[in-house]
């Protein structure tokens, strides 16, 4: 885990103003902002935001994809935070939103993006479902967008040339709308994102995801709020 993901325990205070507008900068880079096309699969990754699932459900029901997997036991941001592993939460939630118990797919196991990649990849071989999977759409939190990605572009098993097109989306919902109890205020979130353009520059490095451009600009805000040390 990176040092600067970790969530605060300390009292978050409001970012002023020229933070925010930094903020908005690094959110927009790290949403691909994909256009959506039918495809076989959905692939839900577990979060502490239901938002995602609710907009995952409502994709499955507007007709998007065959089937829905789910995916994740207990990663950084939901430790602790249910009795039951991500998956299970988010199935009760998809089943509550009109989808069949039969089209959904769940992992169970994994505890971080890549156990989320490579654990989905083995539940659809181990059901005989990989030669019908080859347009796939992830599901994440804005903010992950890029990461998740990068993620599954690098760890997906059998490699990307195997499958049509992938892409990723997340619920439509801006960066000052976005904080409510499930994923902390403003503060928290800014957090989070500096976390994650931190490993879009390092974690290829370690194998972990495809290289990725990051413009100047972008990689400046991030440093500038990282060494702000509130971030």
């Amino acid at each position: 885990m990176h040092p600067h993901y970790a969530l605060k325990n300390e009292k978050s205070k409001m970012p002023n103003e020229e933070s925010i507008n930094q903020a908005e900068v690094i959110w927009n880079y790290l949403k691909l902002n994909h256009t959506l096309e039918k495809s076989d699969l959905i692939i839900v990754f577990g979060n502490p935001d239901i938002r995602t699932i609710k907009y995952a459900s409502k994709l499955w029901l507007d007709g998007f994809a065959k089937w829905l997997m789910i995916t994740g036991n207990e990663g950084t941001l939901t430790k602790g935070k249910w009795q039951k592993p991500e998956a299970q939460i988010f199935k009760d939630i998809a089943v509550s939103q009109g989808v069949p118990e039969e089209k959904i797919l769940l992992e169970e196991e994994a505890t971080n993006t890549g156990e989320n990649v490579t654990f989905s990849y083995q539940i659809l071989e181990k059901l005989g479902l990989l030669d019908s999977v080859k347009t796939i759409i992830l599901v994440q939190m804005p903010f992950m967008e890029r990461r998740t990605y990068a993620t599954f572009a690098k760890q997906w098993p059998g490699g990307m040339n195997q499958l049509d097109r992938v892409c990723v989306t997340s619920p439509a919902i801006d960066l000052m709308s976005y904080p409510n109890d499930d994923v902390g205020d403003l503060d928290k979130i800014m957090e989070m994102m500096v976390g994650c353009l931190q490993r879009v520059k390092h974690y290829p490095k370690l194998g972990f995801q495809i290289e990725q451009d990051i413009p100047d600009n972008v990689w400046n805000i991030g440093e500038n709020l990282l060494s702000s040390g509130q971030y």
